[in-house]
């Protein structure tokens, strides 16, 4: 709370020490009435309380450097955390007229000038106000902002507050599925949610780039908070609204809840095609997640049909290179082999992918996609030394392009691992799923259904490799787990139970179960 601050420890020490009051009671009082607190308690031998101290320090700047007050009244409403002033001090057009009349003449020119960036920044270090971190980012402590934010007048505060969620909105980037834009985001996002109301844009867009990134829980419960504050704030059917409940299922989708992303898609669907028209944009794409989530929830049949019937419409509302209309002809190749046409899909893909190379680029996530279900289905179709292959050359651009620990480069890592040992060499597919097993267990979490197929899979392999025993009293050790996450009557569930019988019968010299 008062982080650590030797002044501030020994001004509440002074304070409890004179008033017989409680540490607990101190830090009660604290979290009430911080500003009174802070200009009371003055420490033996210093007759300045935290307040009074920065009081001076902020008066001397106020006559010799407005640029650093500015500076520092903004830093005031930013989280805890390191600020990216290289993010936040650029010119970018309209920003300087929505800071207030109070705001931009001390502010504006840190946006067009990093000389005079460059000086506040000096003059609040000189003051011992700031201190330098990584990347041209300052850090202020935590009761310097409490100071500083609690001695504005009222109006001034609120133009303050306003002009910070201003200048971080418009630093979040535009297109938060690029991962190029997601070391940007990273750092913006402490101060996002600390400054930003949950129903701005750019709160949509941090939570956008917390599911592309691969926090897809993360981002499913800040979008479920953008969701709620535009109800209230928007109405049920403004379109801002809207595009938060397609947000919602889509998170809630990538998060492992399938049905429940199709059941949110479609009572959203009627909506969208009553209030924007059947053939919208929006609307064509929740067509397109309602077919996909139908799918991935257990019924790909259905979802191939849905997307059998949405494609022309798409095609001929967007165009047929359209990365809309590529990403439909996607999910009817990928629903074609779940409905059980390995050899359609695979031929679907290798269609497909030409044209999104040349429409998307080479390394696009969408590209990438592609690249992935051709090797899958590849493999599917009755070629796992070709998926190996391919997804050989998949992984290393996936790790770039994505990052090691993304989902999706572990899913890949998976293929690998899969098509290892189904193309011949088990002890290879062994080795790969225990080397993958810890990385998943770490960023999805142990009982995560990706981490569940990794332990599954592990366990088959060792089982492959040799090793029945093992193999054995693994799927012994993942079926109580499997129950409790996904029931005991799980697709998933009875695989394991499955195994679980074919490796005890293996392991006591029976024959192998198919």
């Amino acid at each position: 709370m008062l982080g650590g601050l030797p002044l501030a420890l020994e001004q509440a020490a002074a304070y409890m020490q004179a008033t017989g009051d409680t540490l607990a009671g101190y830090l009660a009082l604290f979290r009430q009435r911080r500003a009174d607190l802070l200009a009371r308690g003055e420490p033996v031998g210093y007759g300045k309380t935290v307040a009074g101290t920065w009081a001076l320090a902020f008066d001397r700047l106020q006559q010799t450097g407005p640029g650093a007050v500015g500076l520092l009244r903004l830093l005031a409403f930013c989280a805890p955390e390191p600020v990216p002033l290289r993010l936040l001090l650029q010119p970018r057009p309209g920003l300087a007229g929505r800071l207030g009349d109070q705001v931009a003449p001390v502010l504006a020119p840190l946006l067009e000038d990093p000389l005079a960036t460059r000086d506040a920044i000096g003059a609040l270090r000189r003051y011992s106000l700031v201190t330098p971190a990584a990347d041209g980012s300052v850090s202020l402590h935590r009761l310097v902002q409490a100071v500083t934010a609690d001695q504005m007048p009222a109006g001034l505060a609120r133009q303050c507050r306003q002009a910070t969620a201003a200048v971080i909105q418009d630093a979040i980037p535009g297109d938060t599925d690029l991962p190029g834009t997601w070391p940007a985001c990273a750092a913006l996002l402490p101060h996002a949610q600390t400054a930003l109301a949950d129903d701005s844009d750019g709160i949509a867009r941090i939570a956008s780039y917390l599911g592309s990134s691969g926090s897809y829980a993360a981002a499913r419960d800040l979008q479920r908070r953008v969701l709620d504050a535009r109800e209230r704030v928007l109405g049920p059917e403004h379109t801002g609204t809207l595009n938060a409940r397609a947000n919602l299922a889509s998170w809630t989708g990538q998060a492992g809840d399938r049905p429940a992303a199709r059941d949110l898609f479609a009572a959203l669907l009627p909506v969208e095609e009553r209030v924007l028209g059947p053939e919208h944009p929006r609307t064509l794409n929740d067509r397109h997640e309602l077919a996909r989530m139908t799918g991935l929830a257990g019924d790909p049949a259905a979802a191939r049909d849905l997307l059998a019937e949405l494609l022309p419409v798409r095609e001929r509302v967007s165009g047929p290179e359209h990365p809309d209309t590529l990403n439909v002809r996607h999910e009817l190749a990928r629903m074609t082999g779940l409905a059980g046409d390995p050899a359609a899909a695979r031929d679907l893909f290798a269609e497909l992918l030409p044209v999104r190379e040349r429409v998307s680029g080479p390394e696009h996530p969408r590209t990438l996609n592609d690249r992935h279900h051709l090797a899958r289905w590849t493999g599917e179709a009755g070629d796992p030394a070709g998926a190996r292959d391919l997804f050989a050359g998949l992984l290393p651009v996936r790790g770039r392009v994505s990052g090691p620990e993304h989902p999706h480069t572990l899913i890949a890592r998976a293929n690998l691992a899969q098509w290892t040992g189904e193309a011949g060499d088990p002890a290879a597919a062994r080795d790969l799923f225990a080397g993958l097993l810890p990385v998943s267990e770490q960023v999805l979490g142990p009982e995560h259904p990706g981490t569940l197929n990794d332990r599954a899979n592990l366990a088959r392999w060792t089982g492959e490799a040799g090793d029945p025993a093992a193999a054995r009293d693994l799927f012994a050790g993942l079926l109580p787990v499997r129950e409790r996450v996904l029931g005991p009557e799980h697709p998933d569930t009875l695989a394991a139970r499955h195994e679980l019988a074919r490796w005890t019968g293996i392991a006591s010299g029976g024959p192998s179960m198919a």
